[in-house]
């Protein structure tokens, strides 16, 4: 494990175990990775969206502080970010989607609601398609979600859900099949 990557393990746990020093000296460290991460999220939102990436950044940090900290390692981090960054996209798509009701929502190819679709309903719309597959197979909606929204490897994900790269390539291949009916169908 690279250096950077023990360390950030490390001030994981030490905060975990209270340690507001250590949650001082990771923030710096994860930042851009975290920035990166949004930017991938807004990536296909439409031009004019009022969310930036430090908007997203700065929300899940607060939500990360105020949470309570029990990350076995950066990428267990990672990935509970990855799902925070969604839930935020989420409601801020559901708030404003109540003011306009999906006026002029477009339809998008699966691809594109992978990588969080254009307009507001595509993140509700993936996100709520995400839920449901999750209820029928939590694996495949946390692969789904790693991989996208979280940005992490194929090995990152295994090693995420203690399975092979091999079982990610193909609980992704089946997912994207079920997803992609589920949102052809709605």
């Amino acid at each position: 494990m690279a250096p950077e990557r023990q360390l950030v393990t490390r001030l994981l746990q030490e905060w975990g175990a209270g340690s507001k020093e250590a949650l001082d000296q990771l923030m710096p460290l994860v930042y851009d990775q975290l920035r990166s991460l949004a930017a991938r999220c807004l990536a296909s939102e439409r031009p004019d969206h009022s969310l930036r990436a430090t908007d997203l950044v700065n929300e899940a940090y607060l939500r990360l502080v105020h949470s309570e900290p029990d990350f076995h390692n950066r990428v267990h981090f990672f990935a509970v970010a990855a799902r925070l960054l969604r839930h935020i996209l989420v409601d801020h798509a559901r708030a404003h989607g109540r003011l306009k009701r999906g006026a002029g929502a477009e339809r998008i190819t699966l691809d594109e609601a992978l990588m969080v679709g254009p307009g507001t309903g595509g993140i509700v719309e993936l996100n709520d398609a995400l839920e449901r597959l999750a209820a029928q197979d939590q694996r495949k909606s946390e692969v789904v979600e790693l991989l996208f929204f979280g940005g992490l490897t194929y090995e990152e994900t295994a090693a995420a859900l203690h399975i092979s790269p091999a079982t990610v390539d193909r609980e992704l291949r089946l997912a994207k099949a079920w997803l992609h009916r589920e949102l052809s169908s709605h």
